[in-house]
């Protein structure tokens, strides 16, 4: 028995079932020899059962439908162990929240991406702060890359804010990074780009700058 096969009879029941919606219970229910080989066989780095990784083998459509379990009450921690178990396992890849090269880049950062968001939606705190550092190299890309996403240049703070609210909110719906350019995309169609102006900027003919333009103000003397 492997995972393939295992995936497969999971498939197969669904296809025959067709639930509305699916979860760990309803595999567990109408298919517990799949539950049983997922709970002793795919595990995350931190030994937890890894949903993501057989939510990401099902057929499309399932995927869709996939309900994951919704922690009620999230207390925030710290656990360094946690996070250096993943970065330390992806130790070589990190590079590719800079540049990919091939569509191994992009399955390990998925990867990574996905350890982090949900260490951090358990409450470390420190998986957090390392995801928006991670992504911030990638988001910096996509604004200066991207024509709808140029808006964002300049609010860093609202950045940062959107990046934590697609790791706290993300459940599965495909690609996190998807997730997070597209939220970002409709999120900032209201933005006002930043104007930045120099005071050396050529006005009019040219001839002159703004500073010339620039009117100060005396004190009124008393």
């Amino acid at each position: 028995m492997n995972i393939n096969v295992i995936i497969g009879e999971l498939n197969k029941t669904l296809y025959e079932k067709q639930p509305k919606k699916i979860s760990s219970s309803w595999i567990v229910q109408n298919v517990p020899r799949a539950y049983r080989y997922i709970h002793k066989n795919i595990r995350t780095e931190t030994n937890e059962i890894d949903w993501d990784k057989v939510t990401s083998l099902l057929e499309r459509d399932f995927q869709k439908r996939w309900v994951r379990y919704r922690r009620k009450v999230v207390k925030p921690y710290t656990n360094k162990k946690e996070v250096d178990i993943v970065l330390n396992k992806y130790k070589d890849k990190l590079y590719t929240f800079i540049t990919s090269l091939d569509d191994s880049d992009f399955t390990s950062r998925d990867k990574i991406l996905i350890s982090l968001v949900r260490l951090s939606q358990k409450g470390n705190v420190l998986a957090q702060q390392e995801l928006v550092i991670l992504l911030k190299y990638t988001v910096d890309d996509w604004i200066d890359r991207y024509y709808y996403l140029k808006k964002w240049k300049g609010y860093t703070d609202d950045v940062e804010d959107k990046i934590k609210g697609c790791i706290r909110c993300y459940r599965y719906t495909g690609s996190f990074l998807g997730y997070l350019y597209k939220t970002l995309e409709y999120s900032g169609r209201g933005i006002v780009p930043v104007q930045k102006f120099s005071l050396d900027d050529p006005v009019l003919d040219g001839v002159r700058t703004r500073i010339d333009y620039v009117v100060v103000e005396e004190d009124e003397v008393s």
